[in-house]
């Protein structure tokens, strides 16, 4: 059994985040190393099928979101959900402060996921924002933004569960940027099995002519080919 099996964020430990830092710097996403293996990914994958696990599920086609469905879990996550999530935030923060001073925006969030969360649920959004997706031949995400009220944290992770080119085929990861007084800038990345893309929540900072400027950004997903695609979803603010 690997580390990354008994802790999945074990890995996190030991990335180059200064070199992650500036692949979302250049491009509003980047890829982490393997945050869980193959066994880890499929039992999370696995979870979908017991809905109590979940508070609620959202069929793609029937909001016009795309196709295909998801699945938002409960406060009471699964260990290594909890685990990955709490990982991630301490090591994204310097992240999002940055960016925040960049655009001369407030920072407003703590050193401690928890106390955030805190926040989160003082100010109404109290609901769980975590979600597995599952993808079958056919299916696709319309671009968005995975906004759900004032306060946000603006980066986000998805964790591959299955593998492109065996399990499915297709379904890459998209995001297109607004950038100021130009034509809009797509990213295509394929999500390797176990591996986390970071990702910009709702816009980056990209230069101007007059300093700094927010280039909106919205994400979604090519159309899955064949096969299935799952993939976790972790949202660092709570939903309203």
């Amino acid at each position: 059994m690997t580390t990354t099996a008994r802790r999945p964020g074990a890995a996190l430990d030991t990335a180059d985040w200064a070199a992650l830092t500036a692949e979302l710097d250049a491009h509003g996403c980047a890829l982490t190393p393997r945050l869980l293996d193959p066994a880890a990914c499929r039992g999370i994958a696995e979870l979908y099928a017991d809905p109590a696990l979940f508070r609620s599920t959202v069929d793609m086609a029937r909001h016009r979101f795309g196709s295909g469905q998801y699945r938002y879990f409960t406060h009471d996550l699964p260990g290594p959900v909890a685990e990955l999530r709490a990982a991630l935030y301490p090591r994204l923060l310097p992240v999002a402060r940055d960016w925040a001073a960049r655009l001369g925006r407030p920072a407003p969030w703590p050193d401690s996921l928890a106390e955030w969360l805190d926040r989160c649920h003082a100010a109404g959004q109290g609901r769980s924002a975590q979600i597995l997706l599952r993808y079958a031949a056919g299916d696709w995400n319309a671009l968005h933004r995975d906004l759900f009220g004032d306060l946000v944290f603006p980066l986000q992770v998805v964790i591959g569960l299955d593998e492109q080119g065996v399990d499915y085929t297709g379904g890459e990861f998209l995001l297109v940027e607004q950038r100021p007084r130009a034509q809009s800038r797509g990213t295509s990345t394929v999500l390797p099995q176990g591996h986390g893309l970071v990702f910009t929540t709702r816009d980056r900072p990209v230069r101007s002519a007059r300093g700094w400027s927010a280039a909106p950004v919205r994400h979604g997903v090519s159309t899955v080919r064949s096969g299935v695609r799952r993939s976790l979803g972790l949202v660092f603010h709570d939903a309203a």
